[in-house]
């Protein structure tokens, strides 16, 4: 073990650091190999019971629930050491504090046992997670990523002998450990250029030369009890050709018997999406969760990684962190799973718009993440959300003949087409090009702003009212002569919270209210950019057309077309739009009575299941009768 140092002024061979996506401890990429690699560990399969693992917290904590900022043992204020208090550690799994002068007798009083926290049914308990055979891909990252996982520090022995350090005024050091992210360790990807994204350390260049991190570990002892173990011996079932293997992943976990009320979370990041904030979500949900369970999304793996994990979990819920679009992209999967009792999905949202967040009452951004409480607010009402349905369309695109043109797309919150999803073409191609400049979600609206005001004065589709024919349910609709635009509407938000249809407002044109699971869609027409810029500050609003459950758009001219924000150019041809099926959907409970009671029947209902006194059937219709009842 090298000693101890600050990460300064490094030389060309130093230029990079090594920084573990779970707990946050850095060191040079030179010392990395030296640095104890027994950082959160995964799997505890053969234990009777979670045990604590105390480190110190190397990040700024956001997360920290209020009720924790106590030591557990002796019940005062844990104040950080650098304003004269005692030594603090946390444990990685219930996130609960203890000072380093009272861990042991705390230890000797509870066993050290933990009990993952106020989130122990959202988190995917170590002692459920069965590590499966793998063959180790050589070479210095692979030496750096496996510690996690290879082996679980014996905490308690080293912290009691840090302890009697400290009580004769030695300078405390903990083991927090370099330790490889096992945010995705469940799979390994079989091609040599997919590097697995989140089970390595994150390499990040040290632009400012000096990270200020003081890596001081502790000499602890390796619990030998991991490999004496008969659970802990490697299996021999990942040899067989599987379904995980023909997705081009190599199985590395299994989850086995989970408990009957555990309600695991399922987390997928797509660092692109909108605000860019993939990595620091991804680490902080690594802190809070099991490390097994938080998956990043991208061009190479998709969330079929992680719902196959998942497969056998009876009950478990699903978080996507991004976009409207990475939720379309995770709700396909699911689907194609083919779940007997498909997993309710939340949303964080992290994209530009965030429709879909909005009216599932998740927000329009990542402001809350930030606020007090942080992700453990998040989580909180996560665990206390009510599911409900959201109604998912098909949308064919075909010729004049019937005969299908490309892949049908499937759309969850509103297609456009015209001027609309001209303005999403322009930013999606503007964003292609210039990635830099998206990188937070005001910046985003602040472009979508200026691409918008290009096309104020060209007025492109001055002819667009007789370049489309518009039939639902078989009749044609009038598409009024100032129309640059329309718009199919599923849900009471488009582009950032604007509400087409507005429900509340009285009109007299016999249309009934919008809803998303009802299985009938809105048309609304625009009349061009400025008629857009208006809709978004409320000083007008779209002109309602029809409603219907099937809905043809024929064009007769090249055209922009958009689906839940994401543009192509489309040659002439006919969009024909068709309820595809329901997808379940976990609404943030509102404060009011009615909303606390939509999250206890849920929970009822999963419970009445997981006894056998339901079926997966009738639950299902269950939800959807609640759903359309307390809408």
């Amino acid at each position: 073990m090298s000693p101890s140092q600050t990460l300064g002024p490094m030389t060309a061979s130093d230029s990079f650091s090594h920084r573990c996506s779970i707990c946050g401890a850095a060191s040079h990429l030179s010392c990395s190999s030296s640095a104890h690699k027994d950082c959160k560990c995964v799997s505890m399969m053969g234990y009777e019971h979670v045990m604590h693992q105390w480190a110190v917290r190397w990040n700024e904590v956001t997360d920290q629930p209020d009720e924790t900022s106590f030591c557990s043992f002796c019940e005062e204020p844990c104040s950080g050491s650098f304003l004269g208090g005692s030594p603090i550690w946390c444990c990685l799994w219930c996130q609960r504090l203890v000072h380093v002068d009272c861990h042991s007798s705390l230890s000797n009083e509870t066993g050290d046992i933990c009990d993952l926290g106020p989130f122990r049914r959202l988190i995917l308990s170590p002692l459920h997670v069965k590590e499966l055979n793998q063959t180790s891909p050589g070479g210095f990252l692979s030496s750096l990523t496996q510690g996690a996982n290879e082996i679980a520090s014996s905490v308690r022995a080293t912290i009691r002998s840090q302890s009697k350090k400290s009580k004769h005024g030695n300078e405390t050091s903990v083991d927090t450990g370099n330790s490889g992210s096992t945010g995705d360790m469940s799979t390994e990807s079989t091609a040599d250029t997919h590097q697995a994204v989140n089970g390595s350390h994150e390499i990040e260049e040290n632009r400012n030369g000096n990270l200020n991190v003081d890596l001081q570990h502790q000499d602890g002892d390796v619990d030998r009890k991991l490999d004496s173990k008969p659970s802990f011996k490697r299996s021999s079932s990942s040899n067989k050709k599987d379904e995980s293997q023909v997705l081009g992943m190599k199985q590395k976990y299994e989850l086995i018997d989970l408990s009957p009320d555990a309600r695991p979370l399922l987390v997928f990041i797509n660092k692109k999406s909108g605000a860019q904030r993939g990595n620091s979500l991804r680490q902080r949900l690594n802190i809070l969760l099991n490390p097994v369970q938080v998956f990043e999304l991208s061009s190479t793996q998709g969330p079929e990684a992680g719902l196959y994990l998942f497969r056998k979990v009876p009950h478990f819920r699903v978080l996507v962190c991004g976009g409207d679009g990475t939720v379309g992209w995770v709700l396909n999967a699911i689907e194609k799973q083919n779940f007997v009792s498909p997993p309710p999905v939340a949303i964080l949202p992290a994209g530009t718009g965030n429709d879909l967040a909005r009216v599932l009452s998740w927000g329009g951004g990542l402001g809350s993440v930030e606020r007090q409480g942080g992700l453990c607010t998040v989580l909180h009402h996560i665990e206390h959300a009510a599911v409900t349905i959201l109604d998912r369309w098909k949308v064919a695109i075909v010729n004049q003949q019937g005969k299908q043109l490309q892949s049908p797309k499937f759309m969850n919150n509103y297609l456009g087409i015209g001027c609309d999803a001209k303005v999403a073409l322009d930013i999606h191609n503007l964003r292609e090009e210039n990635p830099e400049k998206f990188y937070n979600q005001f910046m985003n609206k602040v472009l979508y702003a200026r691409e918008g005001a290009k096309g104020i004065m060209d007025r492109t589709f001055v002819d667009f009212p007789w370049q489309v024919r518009v039939e639902v349910d078989g009749v044609e609709i009038e598409v009024p002569e100032d129309a640059e635009g329309v718009l199919v509407a599923n849900i009471g938000s488009y582009m950032g919270g604007v509400d087409l249809w507005q429900n509340e407002d009285e009109t007299y044109d016999n249309f009934d209210p919008q809803s998303m699971h009802d299985k009938i869609l809105e048309v609304v027409s625009i009349s061009g950019t400025w008629h857009l810029g208006k809709l978004q500050v409320g000083l007008s609003r779209a002109r309602r057309l029809a409603q219907g459950q099937s809905i043809k758009i024929h064009h007769f001219a090249a055209l922009p077309v958009q689906v839940d924000g994401e543009p192509w150019f489309q040659q002439p041809c006919t969009l024909a739009i068709s309820h595809h099926g329901q997808a379940f959907m976990l609404k943030r409970a509102a404060e009011e009575p009615l909303g606390h009671a939509a999250a206890i029947i849920t929970d009822v209902l999963e419970n009445a299941e997981t006894n056998h006194v339901i079926s997966a059937v009738q639950k299902r219709a269950l939800l959807q009768e609640m759903a359309l009842r307390l809408t």
